[in-house]
């Protein structure tokens, strides 16, 4: 014959303790008569087969029609008007949990627009407070069929909906820097928490506090850029960083030092990890910056390239074309060609690419 659970509590709640089935190994046996004990913030919500029915405040319920109308009804159906009954109890912790840390990770990637390479990827931390507000919504979203929800059971969720929105304030901020994304911090943190709680509230929480830190710029290298940004910005930025070491370099032995340049920390441990990915990627750029060279000496100092390396007059390969478009932001970084002449001449070859299937 089945044990029956007579009288049932949870009392010994943990700190980052947000819902606890008793008993822990799943359903229990239960009558009309049993008494379920609740302590202050607790709700106790009944579960049957994966679905949530009903749940009970503060005080101490002994479980009957009048306090159970939905199970009371199923026990019926389902057990054949049989008493007891089977179902999973659930305590829910309803305190807040304060101080909670989150942190950006990932950075939020804020545009730039004309400054630098065109994104900066904002860092900060900060705490929240937290709880759960509807203990049945929550059961639905997280809770069936877990002996255990603790914080970090959804930690991730919870950063990634904080993130999510903030990225989202920011972005209709109109901040193109870090000191504008400070200038709005304040504002963003009220904001962000009635937003943020409109999002919670679909899975039965609530925010309470919302606090964060002044936001710093992460520095990376390119080639760690290429993880926060899309395929098209990554390029955009390694033409612009190869491109300006070319500026700086006039000599062609500067030009082979300028692409070494772009071998920064990122990539440094890329090539002790991939020896001849990166000997191929340095022996490409090396190529570009002597293709550039060549063609800045052409157009500029009138000096004609050596035999056999002379770029050709138009492109005709996606490598030519790709080198052609580098040298054109070496040229309008130099100031030799206005930002107008640049505009047109990059939209033409960068549709001639297109058309090249690249």
């Amino acid at each position: 014959m089945p044990r029956i659970i007579d009288v049932v509590s949870h009392v010994n709640v943990m700190d980052d303790e947000l819902c606890y089935r008793e008993p822990q190994g799943g359903a229990g046996d239960f009558r009309l008569g049993s008494q379920v004990i609740v302590q202050e913030n607790q709700a106790a919500v009944f579960v049957r087969q994966g679905q949530v029915l009903d749940a009970l405040g503060p005080g101490t319920h002994t479980l009957s029609t009048a306090n159970l109308p939905i199970l009371s009804s199923l026990v019926g159906l389902v057990t054949g008007g049989r008493n007891p009954f089977t179902a999973e109890l659930y305590f829910v912790n309803l305190k807040d949990l304060p101080q909670v840390p989150w942190g950006t990770n990932p950075p939020i990637v804020l545009e730039t627009p004309g400054k630098g390479v065109g994104v900066v990827l904002l860092i900060t931390h900060g705490v929240i407070d937290i709880g759960i507000e509807d203990p049945v919504r929550f059961m639905k979203q997280y809770g069936v069929g877990k002996a255990i929800v603790r914080l970090d059971d959804i930690r991730e969720r919870i950063q990634a909906m904080l993130l999510g929105e903030l990225g989202t304030l920011l972005s209709s901020s109109g901040a193109t820097s870090v000191m504008d994304a400070n200038r709005l911090l304040s504002d963003l943190e009220g904001a962000a928490l009635a937003r943020l709680n409109e999002q919670f509230a679909a899975i039965g929480m609530r925010i309470k506090a919302f606090e964060a830190k002044p936001f710093t710029a992460k520095e990376v290298s390119t080639e760690e850029l290429r993880n926060y940004v899309d395929f098209e910005t990554w390029e955009r930025i390694r033409r612009l960083e190869v491109a300006d070491a070319a500026a700086s370099n006039t000599g062609l032995g500067g030009g082979l030092a300028g692409a070494g340049v772009g071998l920064g920390v990122g990539q440094q441990i890329g090539a002790a990890l991939n020896p001849e990915a990166a000997a191929l990627q340095q022996q490409q750029q090396m190529m570009m910056m002597q293709m550039m060279q060549q063609m800045l000496q052409q157009q500029g100092g009138g000096q004609p390239a050596a035999p056999g390396q002379a770029a050709p007059a138009v492109p005709q390969t996606p490598a030519e074309i790709r080198a052609y478009l580098d040298q054109l932001d070496a040229k309008l970084l130099a100031g030799q060609i206005s930002e107008e002449t640049h505009k047109k001449l990059y939209e033409k070859w960068e549709a001639r690419l297109k058309e090249l299937g690249e």
